[in-house]
């Protein structure tokens, strides 16, 4: 996954700040004791998912690639256990 864009774009980013945000709120006001904060900042998580997707249809997301099936690396392989020169 290191040579993949993979969660680097603009979507990506601002859907997990706000759904982060969202995640601070909830955690301050629960320790708060406030149920009605921790809801609040609830809603901002479910809203950061939203945001990301909605950015993502409109294009500033990641491009969808056809998967080919091929490893990038080659696979260990290991020799018959007889075969000592």
């Amino acid at each position: 996954m290191a040579d993949s864009s993979h969660g680097h774009t603009p979507a990506a980013w601002t859907g997990v700040i706000i759904a982060f945000i969202g995640f601070c709120v909830s955690g301050a006001f629960m320790v708060m004791d406030q149920p009605v904060g921790f809801w609040a900042g609830m809603v901002l998580v479910i809203g950061g998912a939203v945001v990301g997707g909605i950015m993502r249809l409109m294009g500033l997301g990641q491009q969808k690639r056809p998967h080919t099936g091929r490893r990038t690396t080659p696979a260990a392989t290991r020799e018959p256990a007889g075969a000592e020169s």
